[in-house]
């Protein structure tokens, strides 16, 4: 039997100013909505068409993302898809599917729209021999 793979990488646009949270044990968690831009053939005609993702990012990134990202800003997701259900305040089962992130990457600069950052799950803040630092390391938040 082969084993199953649940794996997703989107890059995208935020579409709304990420959204921090505590959970009651102290552990961060961020909720982020990405817009995802396709070409999609109707008929003879090929027409823009975008698609919204809800990610929910835990730990030290999600302290990164809540700090360091903001609606429009552009961001790489890698992780995995989830599904929940639960009972509405008005009594009706609700359910949605979403993508927990395990990697985060920070697209674009400042508003210059060409620098990067990686910010990955569980990242610690040293730096490591593999990458030599440069001038800029100083803007990146970790």
């Amino acid at each position: 039997m082969a084993q199953n793979i649940n794996s997703v990488v989107l890059v995208g646009n935020l579409t709304r100013d990420p959204e921090l949270r505590h959970t009651p044990s102290g552990t961060a968690v961020t909720t982020l909505r990405i817009a995802v831009n396709d070409r999609v053939k109707r008929g003879e005609e090929w027409q823009d068409a975008a698609y919204y993702f809800d990610v929910t990012v835990w730990g030290r990134t999600a302290e990164n993302c809540a700090q360091y990202l903001a609606k429009g800003r552009p961001v790489a997701v890698q992780g995995k898809l989830t599904w929940r259900e639960w009972d509405a305040q008005d009594g009706t089962k609700r359910q949605s599917v979403e993508v927990v992130a395990d990697n985060v990457q920070f697209l674009g600069g400042r508003g210059e729209g060409d620098g990067q950052q990686f910010v990955p799950a569980g990242a610690s803040q040293s730096s490591s021999a593999d990458f030599p630092s440069s001038a800029a390391d100083d803007d990146i938040p970790f």
